[in-house]
């Protein structure tokens, strides 16, 4: 089924770009974000521009976990550094499909689990799922460690989790994910008035916590020494890019901006429904009792995109990573009878394999 869903999006784009005269190969594997990641694989680190006004955009901004699998490929096979970039992310994506499969049945049942890669499958930014960039890779390597931390599997959690953090920013949130599991775990332990447990099952959950912010640590501190920044060093990076926390201050300001004229009016109208949507959906899920792993890691993910300063057209595809908020609605289609949530999911399908071509062929990257 998933795989079903992204082939329609990519014979949309396919289509788009034979109408338009534009190369699908290129919009998937060499424009924006997988071209840094690219150079990074094929030069490594220290590459950088210089703008007219004076800002830096270094390519240290992006971590190393994607151009590493690039170059991998790459090594093992006839691929150039953007086509293994595009294997990468295809392959993640399955992977990412199975982890939210997972996560969703070990919750809901199976039925569920299918709706949940379903709409995961049919978001109008889904078509960032078959590109050379970094979000499949780090949804998979986030829903098997969350799935991994509801099932006790403390280790496993740990390596992903420190995975996830040599992937994106954003691996903060997966370690959050586990620390808090953790803690929550002992506390009522504690509560319980129970005994400590076995030795190797406290060894393997304190293992887990140690290792979940290696790979996030590592990258950040060596970016600090590289830069002779010390601690602030990967911070000082993205703000030659334009990005910071500013809790949302900057994200409003573009908002309240687009009320200036009626065309604009309408876009504003749309984007704070759009929040509100997924503002609803978290508090939806706090309700409906989802695990502490998924909460904390959803509402980091959700806060880090949209308090952020920044390009803001990447906003929906920064929460693409934030599968939870898709779980109440899962479990609404999953009590609909098979045929209908079929004809409501290929619909929205439809829409979303038109909207992801028409974005990709857009001047500004997704």
């Amino acid at each position: 089924m998933y795989a079903g869903v992204r082939a329609l999006g990519l014979a949309v784009l396919a289509v788009w770009g034979a109408a338009a005269g534009k190369s699908p190969h290129t919009l998937l594997t060499a424009r924006w974000d997988s071209l840094w990641y690219t150079r990074v694989a094929d030069f490594g680190y220290g590459w950088e521009v210089t703008l007219p006004d004076g800002s830096v955009h270094s390519n240290l901004a992006f971590f190393p976990l994607l151009p590493w699998l690039e170059r991998a490929v790459s090594a093992i096979s006839p691929l150039s550094y953007a086509d293994a970039g595009l294997v990468v992310s295809s392959v993640a994506s399955l992977c990412a499909a199975g982890g939210i499969f997972a996560v969703a049945d070990h919750l809901y049942g199976k039925k569920a689990g299918v709706c949940a890669v379903a709409l995961w499958a049919v978001l109008p930014v889904g078509i960032v799922q078959s590109m050379a960039y970094s979000e499949s890779l780090f949804t998979a390597l986030a829903a098997w460690s969350l799935y991994a931390v509801m099932t006790g599997r403390w280790v496993t959690a740990g390596l992903l989790a420190s995975l996830a953090g040599l992937t994106r920013p954003v691996g903060a949130a997966v370690v959050a994910a586990v620390w808090v599991t953790a803690a929550l775990a002992a506390y009522r332990r504690r509560r319980a008035g129970e005994r400590p447990v076995v030795v190797r099952r406290d060894w393997r959950v304190l293992l887990g916590v140690l290792l979940a912010p290696l790979g996030a640590a590592a990258y950040v501190l060596w970016v600090g020494h590289r830069t002779g920044d010390g601690l602030f060093g990967y911070l000082d990076v993205q703000k030659q890019w334009g990005n910071g926390f500013d809790g949302g201050y900057a994200f409003a300001t573009f908002v309240a901006e687009k009320f200036t004229s009626v065309p604009g009016a309408l876009a504003g109208i749309g984007l704070i429904l759009g929040v509100a949507g997924v503002i609803w959906l978290y508090v939806v899920g706090v309700r409906q009792g989802q695990p502490p792993a998924l909460l904390v890691y959803c509402g980091i993910v959700v806060v880090l995109a949209l308090c952020a300063s920044g390009y803001f057209g990447s906003k929906p595809r920064l929460l693409m990573p934030a599968f939870p908020l898709l779980l109440p609605l899962a479990v609404a289609l999953a009590r609909l009878r098979t045929s209908r949530s079929a004809l409501i999911l290929g619909g929205v399908a439809v829409v979303g394999a038109v909207y992801g071509a028409f974005w990709l062929h857009g001047s500004g990257p997704p």
